[in-house]
């Protein structure tokens, strides 16, 4: 990402981002909101959703998914899972 914008600063801020959602859904699990797809959840972490699934004492994510993507790659990445 450092080419695209000269600069690692948007990389690293995004990490952390990434690491504190992760953290807080071990806590809330149930924080993300439900999609159509039985028993996924999806958070947005700016212009990214993460999509994760609820099993028994785990976290599986799915997706970790650029919103200025082809929405129908996810709805068939989705159909797939």
């Amino acid at each position: 990402m450092e080419k695209k914008n000269n600069s690692n600063l948007y990389s690293k801020r995004l990490s952390r981002e990434i690491k504190d959602r992760a953290n807080r859904l071990l806590i809330f699990p149930e924080m993300g909101k439900k999609v159509d797809f039985e028993n996924i959840r999806v958070i947005s972490i700016e212009h990214f959703s993460l999509f994760y699934e609820i099993a028994k004492n785990k976290i599986i994510i799915i997706s970790f998914w650029d919103n200025r993507r082809n929405p129908k790659k996810l709805l068939k990445l989705l159909r797939n899972n």
